[in-house]
């Protein structure tokens, strides 16, 4: 939300209004002062050298190198406060830098040229990137797309590394004006990862798209924003007023009374929806016959705490730890673990915390893990690799040690203030050895004279692959709860990577086949009475949550942003209706007709035949 700064800069005088189109990226009004920011070009005149100062441009390079890696690291921990959707786009992109500039073929390339073609780092350095951007773009994958994502990617490290060589200044961004609208030709995500949307009113550009991840990151800090207004920078000029439209993606440049007027209104009523549904924060999530529905957010990072607080979550449904073991040089220890569990367990002040124990592979890369066991990889496939419970049963000493500073905390928490949570759990027979684990940690712990609860911690599972789906009778067995990981569950059921542009607009949560799965597995909790809830995106949106409720979920995790108005959706719901309405659904075999069902339902249309 956004409001209009008490005062705007005067424009040059009488200027016809121009109107901008472009694409809505995030939504909101704003009115402002323009703020333009440019930043110098990094092409610099290519530079030879002689071979005496072989050493010194070697230096030049590591040196650059060393202060890279600070800034991504530093560019790391502040997407850590944000929802995680944006960590999700941000992290592996910010991770596939770090693991650029290390011992990689961007970093060894550049090296070779400066000592066997005798060129400066600067050179070296871009040369050597654009041999592999275009042996990227010479692939003859068919996702061109992500090959050109990738080039990219190679492009814009080799372009920080270029300006730590040089010396030369990156965009600043510390100088804006409170209530101003930032204008640039295009921003990086780095330079979105550094925007304070307590200071910025909105954000227009002239170039960009809505599913890049400058987008993802605008949506995510709450920044009314506009991208791909073409020729923006050409026509204004610091200090002229702009009004910004980021819910139908067009920006006012000189803006007359009557537009003014207008986003004035539209900016009342989005700021008025917005109080709305603060106010529900400490209203209970109850639908109108009475039936009770825990509503938690999940945690990603410490500094997310406030947000859930204002969001009135009733507990953290899904505590990452990865955050733990992410950009250090070793793995945390049993003591530095239980001081943060506790922390987050005292914020909570009695509300259960289910933290799940260290998901690593995939897409992730633990710096440390790598390192310490070179057996330990991602693999050709890494979705399909050791990772989750996998990775952690191959390495018992790293879940043991968080087994034990979990206890530690339950310990000196209320009863039932802590669950544990196991991921890319397949079968059953996982579940019973980590058990063995679990309480032969906890044997120990008590011999130690450690305090721990009389009853351990509830052990659940993550539902997130169709072979965990399918065996869901059976791992209900050996589990005390289910949580249904919607994300990878569409994922593995779909064979579709969202991240991978010529596949993810058939990445769909609600195809038939990934609702089944997740029927199935709700139903077997439900005869043997074990709780289960849903922690991936479905749980966050709205208009699916009368699904959820008919197919007899009553627990759902998501993002804090989310939660108030999930809360909204559940209090104008009946059960007998949502169960109705969810029968309807699981009747279908067409996608399409599917999404039609929610949209209907959502919009009170009322359904025929």
């Amino acid at each position: 939300m956004k409001t209009e700064p008490p005062k705007l800069k005067p424009s040059r005088g009488k200027l016809r209004e121009v109107t901008l189109p472009g694409i809505p990226v995030a939504p909101g009004f704003a009115i402002g002062p323009v703020f333009d920011t440019t930043e110098q070009p990094t092409e610099t005149p290519r530079r030879s050298i002689a071979p005496p100062s072989i050493e010194a441009e070697r230096l030049r390079l590591s040196t650059a190198v060393a202060l890279s890696k600070k800034q991504v690291i530093k560019l790391r921990n502040r997407i850590g406060i944000l929802p995680e959707e944006a960590q999700d786009e941000l992290g592996p992109l910010l991770d596939a830098y770090a693991m650029m500039l290390g011992n990689s073929r961007l970093i060894r390339g550049a090296r070779k040229r400066i000592e066997t073609d005798l060129l400066g780092a600067e050179t070296a350095v871009s040369d050597e990137a654009e041999a592999i951007a275009a042996i990227i773009l010479a692939n003859k994958d068919d996702d061109k797309s992500g090959l050109t994502r990738r080039a990219t990617e190679v492009r814009e490290i080799a372009r920080r590394l270029t300006r730590n060589i040089l010396g030369k200044a990156f965009r600043s961004l510390k100088d804006i004006p409170e209530g101003a609208i930032l204008i640039a030709e295009e921003l990086t995500p780095a330079d979105a990862a550094l925007l304070d949307p307590s200071r910025i009113a909105g954000v227009a550009t002239d170039e960009g798209g809505a599913d890049g991840h400058t987008a993802i990151m605008l949506r995510a800090l709450g920044i009314p924003s506009v991208v791909a207004c073409t020729g923006l920078t050409d026509a204004a000029a610091r200090g002229d007023t702009i009004a910004i439209d980021g819910s139908a993606g067009r920006a006012y440049l000189h803006p007359t009374p009557a537009t003014l007027g207008s986003i004035r209104e539209k900016l009342a009523a989005f700021t008025r929806e917005r109080a709305k549904l603060a106010k529900l924060r400490r209203l209970p999530a109850q639908t109108i016959d009475g039936e009770m529905v825990e509503l938690h957010a999940n945690l990603e990072i410490l500094q997310e705490l406030p947000l859930i607080a204002q969001a009135g979550a009733q507990g953290i449904g899904l505590l990452r730890t990865e955050f733990l073991f992410m950009n250090r040089d070793d793995l945390p220890g049993e003591d530095d673990q239980h001081a943060a569990y506790a922390q987050i367990v005292e914020a909570l002040a009695g509300d259960p915390v289910t933290i799940r124990v260290l998901d690593w592979g995939g897409e992730k890369n633990i710096e440390a893990l790598s390192e310490s066991d070179e057996h330990t990889h991602a693999g050709p496939n890494p979705a399909l690799g050791l990772r989750g419970l996998r990775m952690l049963l191959k390495r018992p000493e790293l879940l043991e040690t968080q087994f034990a500073a979990i206890l530690r905390t339950a310990g000196q928490a209320p009863e039932g203030a802590v669950r544990v949570l196991l991921p890319m759990v397949t079968i059953p027979d996982e579940v019973k050895l980590t058990r063995e684990i679990y309480e032969r940690v906890a044997r120990r712990l008590r011999r130690r004279g450690e305090r721990l609860p009389e009853k351990l911690p509830m052990l659940g599972v993550m539902i997130e692959t169709p072979g965990a789906a399918l065996a869901a009778d059976a791992i209900a067995l050996e589990a005390d709860f289910f949580a249904i990981g919607t994300n990878d569950l569409a994922m593995y059921t779909l064979a579709v990577d969202r991240a991978e542009a010529d596949v993810a607009h058939l990445y769909d949560p609600l195809h038939p086949a990934v609702l089944r799965l997740m029927q199935f597995a709700t139903e077997a909790a439900l005869r043997l009475r074990i709780p289960v809830s849903v922690c991936g995106e479905v749980a966050g949106n709205a208009k699916l949550v009368p699904l959820l409720l008919g197919l007899g979920i009553r627990c759902l995790s998501m993002n804090a942003a989310s939660l108030p108005r999930v809360k909204q959706a559940v209090r104008a719901l009946d059960i007998t209706d949502c169960a109705r309405f969810a029968r309807r659904v699981m009747e279908q075999s067409d996608p399409v007709r599917i999404h039609e069902l929610v949209e209907n339902f959502a919009s009170g249309v009322p359904e025929r035949g």
